[in-house]
């Protein structure tokens, strides 16, 4: 049930990039048709400006067609006649042909104001359909969150683990590099040989503070050494790493692998959870020198030695 959730969650989180990807475009979309507005706007003003003076030198010449009429009647000369009647032919074709410019730039300006009202409106409903597939989205990993911790907390109650639940990874199983951090988006909180109430005498691990049912991944190549539930930490999963260094990652709500499973550098082994000896959702991440807790060295330091940085 809380894997389907799960499967459920990453297909509506892919349709979700689907959408927003579409959107991008269709805002992108929008704004191209809002900059061929402002230059169809900016061809209307130069007609209507062409069109203003034009005018205004019809009316200081005495209204246009009149004053070439007078000036054919009043002509002594024919070739000074004919030169009018051209001119008057030319201004009337010169307006003529700026009164259709003007329609012609009123008609694509009306039209690129539907197609931009338009793309903007689609822009609107993607928009309102996004969120509410990501509200879905949260609400699905929420409900499987506490699913998968209510299983867990039973499962630890009975001192036996329900098994290894196999959640697709988007993007393939593992990490191409050697080594990586045992949970990808975190904050670290008590680290290593910390002290505290919590612990009957230090810390020996480092803690990731994350949600319940965080993916955590096997920080390098090996073997599952254990999968074990109840006691302190809970749900947990032992790596054996060549050189002969454990992992320990406990406080888990789930776990993905098997004992005896070989597994690679950012593998999933399991999901993160606060069962346990735990006082909210994070993952208790030790290296050891044995299988045995007391054999624990600084992880952060471990870590930084084989190339990763916390």
């Amino acid at each position: 049930m809380v894997a389907r959730l799960y499967e459920e969650a990453a297909r509506a989180t892919e349709a979700y990039e689907r959408g927003r990807r579409s959107a991008a475009v269709q805002r992108a979309t929008a704004r191209r048709y809002e900059r061929r507005l402002t230059a169809q706007r900016r061809t209307l003003a130069a007609v209507r400006s062409d069109l203003g003076r034009v005018a205004r030198a019809q009316y200081r010449g005495g209204g246009g067609g009149l004053s070439y009429a007078a000036r054919l009647l009043f002509a002594d000369d024919p070739d000074e006649l004919l030169r009018g009647h051209r001119l008057a032919r030319q201004a009337e074709r010169a307006v003529a042909r700026l009164l259709e410019r003007a329609r012609s730039a009123e008609r694509d300006l009306a039209a690129g104001e539907r197609r931009a009202r338009r793309a903007w409106h689609e822009l609107e409903v993607r928009t309102i359909r996004l969120a509410a597939v990501k509200r879905g989205i949260a609400a699905r990993l929420e409900s499987a969150q506490w699913q998968l911790q209510g299983e867990a907390d039973r499962s630890v109650a009975a001192g036996k683990c329900s098994g290894a639940v196999r959640v697709e990874r988007p993007g393939g199983p593992a990490d191409d590099r050697s080594w990586v951090t045992p949970v990808e988006t975190y904050e670290l909180s008590a680290g290593f040989d910390s002290v505290g109430e919590h612990w009957t005498r230090r810390h020996t691990g480092q803690d990731f503070a994350v949600d319940i049912g965080t993916p955590v991944r096997s920080v390098g190549a090996g073997r599952v050494a254990s999968v074990s539930c109840g006691g302190a930490f809970g749900i947990e999963v032992l790596v054996r790493h060549t050189g002969g260094y454990f992992t320990q990652y406990a406080h888990l709500a789930g776990v993905t692998v098997d004992q005896g499973e070989r597994v690679r550098a950012g593998q999933w082994v399991g999901q993160s959870g606060t069962t346990g000896n735990s006082t909210g959702p994070h993952l208790h991440f030790e290296v050891r020198l044995t299988p045995q807790l007391g054999s624990g060295v600084d992880p952060a330091r471990w870590l930084r030695e084989h190339g990763v940085r916390l």
